[in-house]
């Protein structure tokens, strides 16, 4: 199968999926098609094994495909770019610091502790896999996914401080998390080629240089793309330089060797900031918003797609699936103290009621970065295990939690609706 008939499956399944969703099961649109994904999955599996030439193919076909490419070199920059300029600058920058300690704290103990309980897990089961192995699969676990669970927030009409705490946290933890990963991989040797791992001064110094010089990239090329912006008054225009934009930021991010995804979400947040500040540097901002909401949505949906289709290309075993369903409630108590650790620094300061924190936890949905990061996980053992695990909480995620946390966002808007404005949510 050459890549435009590829192309054309993928695209015209994401399609069928969507429309049947949105005609039958109504549920939100990333929770829907990855259900149909799912179920779409499981019959070529079985078709597969029962000989038929066509499903053999595209299991093949799919298998082919490189799912982490696909997120990391492009779409999860589009995707973040486009969640920053939606956030209120005015509203972040009020909340920069819960936001900032759920971002790096709240990351780096959910790293920890389900490093450890997986550890302790898997020994449990007569798995022997190194510790370091296990912090990245608390690397990989920990970041959140805003996309699905956001569309509900606003549904429900929730404050702007819980929509702008949860946006914020989430569009920062997939940047801590995806460079806490890169660090850890190059602690275990597996960064560079196998050569030796570098030391602890080392890895600050890389842990530095992702993390700073992708908000420095991102920044600069923000500011660029503001003036820019400014410079013309054309609609069209408009929306292919903030395109080139996202492009260019992931790309020179590749060639620095520095982090993508903070790149993209400085940028989309400077450029939000400034055309905010200065309205007049878009022709229409109700248009220019309309296309990049357009685009956030579609790439979603088809990357929810590809995120349930790929799971043909697992290899699943009993003791790997018990290891990922004993992994969902270690998580989740994971996300439950990581979430309770900023919370008790902050609440002399900063008044947190129960049901934000109860929403931060279940609507902490894990989705296609834990996929995408699992896949890069040096072939082996390790990296069988890790995917299924991920997988199993993943799907958990997006069809449990993500069905039910509209009711915790109703309750969270019920109970802030006589709060007072300086409350932080």
């Amino acid at each position: 199968m050459n890549l435009l008939d590829l192309s054309a499956v993928l695209v015209a399944l994401t399609a069928t999926l969507a429309f049947l969703n949105a005609r039958f099961l109504k549920l939100p649109a990333s929770i829907g098609v990855t259900v149909g994904g799912l179920l779409v999955s499981l019959l070529l599996l079985l078709l597969a094994r029962a000989g038929v030439p066509a499903a053999l193919a595209t299991v093949d076909a799919v298998r082919s495909v490189q799912f982490d490419d696909f997120v990391f070199q492009g779409v999860l920059s589009f995707l973040l770019f486009a969640g920053a300029l939606g956030v209120n600058s005015h509203a972040l920058w009020a909340l920069r610091g819960p936001v900032l300690a759920f971002a790096l704290l709240s990351t780096a103990l959910s790293i920890a502790l389900v490093g450890l309980g997986t550890s302790a897990l898997l020994g449990a089961l007569g798995l022997s896999v190194p510790l370091v192995l296990c912090l990245l699969f608390g690397a990989l676990i920990s970041p959140t996914d805003p996309v699905a669970v956001l569309g509900m927030l606003k549904q429900a009409q929730v404050p702007k401080r819980i929509e702008t705490l949860v946006a914020g946290e989430s569009l920062f933890n997939d940047g801590v998390g995806v460079v806490a990963f890169a660090v850890l991989a190059a602690l275990a040797g597996s960064g560079h080629g196998g050569h030796a791992a570098p030391g602890w001064w080392g890895v600050t110094v890389f842990f530095l240089q992702e993390a700073a010089g992708g908000l420095l990239l991102g920044g600069l090329l923000g500011l660029l793309g503001y003036l820019a912006l400014r410079a013309v008054n054309d609609f069209v225009t408009e929306v292919l330089i903030t395109l080139g934009l996202v492009l260019v930021a992931t790309a020179v991010a590749a060639h620095l060797h520095v982090s993508a995804p903070l790149a993209a979400v400085a940028a989309g947040l400077l450029v939000g900031s400034l055309t905010e500040r200065r309205p007049a540097a878009l022709s229409s901002r109700e248009k220019f918003e309309s296309v990049w909401h357009l685009l956030d949505e579609v790439l979603n949906i088809a990357l929810f797609a590809l995120l349930a289709l790929e799971i043909v290309a697992v290899t699943f075993s009993g003791q790997a699936l018990l290891a990922g369903l004993l992994a969902i409630p270690l998580v989740l108590i994971a996300r439950v103290l990581s979430v309770q650790g900023p919370y008790l620094l902050l609440r002399r300061g900063t008044a947190f009621p129960p049901v934000t924190r109860r929403l931060m936890v279940w609507g902490g949905l894990r989705g296609a970065i834990s996929v995408a990061l699992a896949f890069t996980v040096p072939a082996g053992p390790a990296r069988d295990l890790f995917l299924v695990m991920t997988y199993v909480v993943v799907v958990f995620s997006i069809v449990v939690q993500g069905l039910t946390v509209g009711r915790l966002a109703h309750q969270a808007a019920q109970a802030h609706q006589g709060d007072a404005p300086s409350a932080a949510g």
